[in-house]
């Protein structure tokens, strides 16, 4: 979330499937089941993702972002599946496996849909090393993933002027793309903050909160800041998935005090916050 850098590179290389304890998320990598059952946090994760191929070379290649996200988002086609209707999106790029064949295999799978699946494997194999909640998520998507996902791909692919749709907040290559040219090329490391922040940020953490949850809030917004206004888009299914827990949105957020942050209520796994001047 703060090195954009290695955050894409989380997007784009699988993680070790194993998990320590009950409580260990790891093998998620940078996600939750709520992304992966309910799309929640999917617009950060394609936007960091388009900006990383976008910008290569130094120049922007709007043509290659659009390829590196079907790449990313394709499904096999099924057995036997029914030719496509005339207007209907793809949904099987292996024809894009030379071009990114670190997003997409020979078969059509791409990246995200290798991941679910691969996740799904291992907590159906180990269900004594995951929580019980992580079970019935895995049973969700077995029962659903592939075809939910098939339409959730046609559904990114439609033009961003069509007159119709069936989401009731629709995602589509064309916003994220768009997003990905005004937001420039992924960063690296912020700026740190000064040790005297940190102890002021430390001193106003809540009993039970971890000491990094505040100034990676207070770094996320200085980076993120626009010229033109004072409130951020805050990512919070983004975030609990680099804290490795829903606890960050479920009871952290709630518990942080408005001295601090202020941010308005939570939505789609996204919210909206600024940082009180005294601070910045």
């Amino acid at each position: 979330m703060l090195n954009e850098i290695d955050e894409f590179r989380a997007y784009t290389t699988f993680p070790e499937y194993t998990a320590k304890n009950k409580y260990d998320s790891a093998y998620l990598g940078l996600f939750t089941f709520d992304t992966l059952v309910k799309c929640e946090g999917l617009n950060r994760v394609l936007t960091v993702l388009a900006r990383g191929y976008l910008w290569r070379d130094g120049e922007a290649n709007t043509d290659r972002a659009y390829d590196a996200l079907r790449a990313w988002c394709s499904i096999p086609d099924r057995k036997n599946a029914r030719p496509r209707r005339e207007g209907q999106s793809e949904t099987d790029y292996r024809a894009l496996h030379g071009a990114f064949p670190e997003l997409v295999d020979e078969d059509g799978a791409g990246w995200y849909y290798r991941h679910v699946h691969q996740v799904v494997a291992f907590v159906r194999k180990h269900p004594d090393k995951v929580l019980k909640s992580a079970v019935t998520s895995c049973d969700l998507l077995k029962k659903g993933f592939d075809e939910a996902w098939r339409d959730k791909l046609r559904q990114m692919q439609v033009p961003i002027f069509s007159p119709s749709t069936k989401a009731d907040w629709p995602l589509r290559f064309d916003d994220i793309v768009a997003d990905a040219m005004e937001e420039g090329p992924l960063r690296g490391e912020p700026v740190p903050l000064s040790a005297g922040e940190l102890e002021r940020l430390r001193a106003f953490t809540p009993k039970g909160i971890p000491e990094t949850v505040l100034p990676a809030l207070v770094q996320f917004y200085r980076m993120n800041k626009p010229e033109d206004g004072d409130w951020v888009v805050l990512p919070v299914a983004n975030f609990d998935a680099y804290f490795g827990t829903t606890a960050f949105g479920r009871k952290w957020l709630a518990a942080l005090p408005e001295t601090v942050i202020r941010r308005s209520e939570s939505s789609y796994g996204v919210s909206r916050y600024r940082v009180e001047m005294i601070l910045i």
